[in-house]
């Protein structure tokens, strides 16, 4: 059984490692202040680990956020996407959630109530392309997910084995025991 690692060993000298095996350019990591800056431009926390990978290098292209200089109104909607894609499957494929009570028949307020529960689950933040960590202010080890509306897995047990799962070839291997739940999240997972 493939265990996780102690987040706080992700070092920014393992993130720097494993940033040579994405196979796109590097800018120079973001500063404290710029982190900073970006978490308040948003209104989110990056988890520690996050903090650290973005810290070591940003990686450049497409896929990768460009929390330094990139546009504004698309790193919201790269920051909505989850939620949206939530209310989307409310909208289309007729999802709803036991806890949000009864389902109203008015389609307008059915996505008001479910946008009012969403606005209270952990926020997304995204990695790369449309794979998320949560924003968990002080934490680290939470798997990265791959979001696509509810269609939710893990694409990595934490950010190091996400890096070496995606960029590096190596397998993902077992889903180990101890994998962290993402609440509200980690319940679409299949």
């Amino acid at each position: 059984m493939t265990h996780v690692q102690p987040a706080e060993a992700f070092t920014v000298e393992e993130a720097r490692i494993l940033q040579q095996n994405l196979g796109e350019p590097l800018r120079p990591g973001l500063t404290p202040a710029e982190l900073s800056d970006v978490e308040d431009q948003f209104g989110f926390t990056f988890s520690d680990d996050h903090r650290v990978f973005l810290t070591a290098g940003v990686p450049v292209g497409d896929r990768w956020p460009d929390w330094r200089h990139g546009d504004p109104d698309q790193l919201r909607k790269r920051l909505d996407w989850p939620v949206d894609g939530v209310l989307y499957d409310v909208e289309n494929n007729d999802l709803w959630l036991p806890e949000w009570g009864a389902r109203p028949r008015s389609m307008c307020n059915a996505l008001a109530v479910a946008r009012r529960h969403l606005a209270t689950v952990p926020q997304l933040v995204p990695v790369c392309g449309h794979r998320y960590l949560p924003a968990t202010a002080g934490e680290s080890g939470y798997p990265v997910l791959s979001v696509y509306q509810t269609d939710v897995v893990y694409y990595g047990w934490d950010l190091r084995s996400y890096l070496r799962h995606e960029f590096g070839g190596e397998p993902l291997g077992e889903e180990p025991a101890n994998v962290r739940v993402v609440e509200f999240w980690s319940r679409f997972v299949e």
